[in-house]
């Protein structure tokens, strides 16, 4: 019997892993992936350090003197990695978290393994959880998703369609441009395009965020609460025409797109870049959801329907900023109520 499992092992889990072995709990990480990284290890080799928007520091171990060109993958994986050898967290990788069930007062968490625990932290991010849109038709070309693009090379000779209105969507069509790769753009909406400046912005967001997880509303994309970055290369491509939407999609063909404005282009492949859902599915046996699809919680994370159960990574502390911060609340709340409970 721990005292708290922490499922996953991304800096949300991984800060939570560090407050909780300051406070001497004990408590075990679970992570399905092989190895140190978090979802990071599985980003594709072109999107380097330098053009990330920003990877936050663990606690008490600052990222320092990181070669902007090395793909962050990469970096991600050593930095993690030496975390847990230098705080000596006990973090278990390869064990894929199945389902959570509250038993008599604890949990039971199947993995490789059953473990019981007295408190949760749930910090499994989205990575894992792909959202693919449906529309009338049927394509038979190539189709991929943020989460299996590798790089434009996989797109040599196609005429390639990108759908979705986030960064990940305007980052690859620039790189693709780059390769010499013909690109369409779709997107629902209008691109919100934004200029970031100062904390009121962030904290505005913040408070965006958390007012719709209060309300048990599942999150809105991190585009829909933050618009996107208009920087000069993202100015460049507007200018050139890459970086403008052609609109909603009516419906797909065999080697074709057909948008809402009654065009059809022919395309060769589809880069689905629409984003990720929370992975909760092996917490549904808690029945945490609410109609709406969301989970109600507090701002430190605290699931306010089940006790002993809290969540980081999840509404506003889904940015690197807010998962390093989160974990700490959450490991400081699970502590609380520990103490509480005995």
């Amino acid at each position: 019997m721990y005292s708290t499992i922490v499922i996953g092992a991304g800096q949300a889990g991984l800060s939570a892993a560090y407050h909780l072995a300051k406070r001497g709990v004990d408590f075990l990480v679970l992570d399905a992936n092989p190895e140190p990284g978090g979802a990071w290890q599985n980003r594709w080799d072109s999107l380097t350090l330098g053009a990330t928007h920003h990877i936050h520091p663990l606690p008490d171990f600052p990222l320092r003197d990181q070669d902007s060109s090395r793909p962050a993958s990469a970096v991600v994986k050593e930095y993690y990695g030496e975390y847990e050898r230098r705080y000596d967290l006990p973090v278990r990788h390869s064990a894929t978290v199945t389902s959570v069930q509250r038993v008599d007062g604890h949990f039971e968490v199947h993995a490789d393994q059953l473990y019981t625990a007295r408190t949760v932290i749930n910090a499994t991010g989205t990575w894992t959880n792909p959202f693919w849109p449906v529309y009338p038709g049927h394509f038979d070309g190539l189709q991929v998703h943020t989460n299996g693009f590798i790089s434009p090379a996989q797109f040599d000779g196609k005429r390639v369609l990108v759908v979705g209105a986030g960064a990940s969507a305007t980052q690859f069509i620039v790189q693709l441009r780059e390769a010499g790769i013909d690109t369409l753009w779709s997107t629902r909406r209008a691109p919100d395009w934004r200029e970031f400046t100062g904390a009121e912005w962030g904290l505005e967001v913040e408070r965006a965020v958390n007012e719709r997880t209060r309300a048990g509303l599942p999150p809105k994309s991190v585009v829909g609460t933050t618009g996107l970055l208009l920087n000069e290369k993202m100015r460049a491509g507007i200018a050139s025409g890459a970086l403008v939407s052609r609109g909603k999609i009516a419906r797909l063909e065999s080697d074709a797109v057909v948008f809402t404005d009654g065009s059809r282009e022919h395309i060769d492949a589809i880069l689905w870049a629409t984003g990720f859902r929370h992975a909760h599915r092996h917490l549904r046996e808690l029945k945490l959801h609410t109609a709406a699809g969301g989970i109600v919680m507090a701002e430190d994370g605290v699931s306010t329907t089940m006790p002993g159960i809290f969540f980081v990574g999840y509404g506003a502390s889904a940015s690197t900023l807010g998962a390093t911060r989160a974990g700490r609340k959450a490991a400081l709340a699970a502590t609380k109520y520990l103490v509480n409970a005995t």
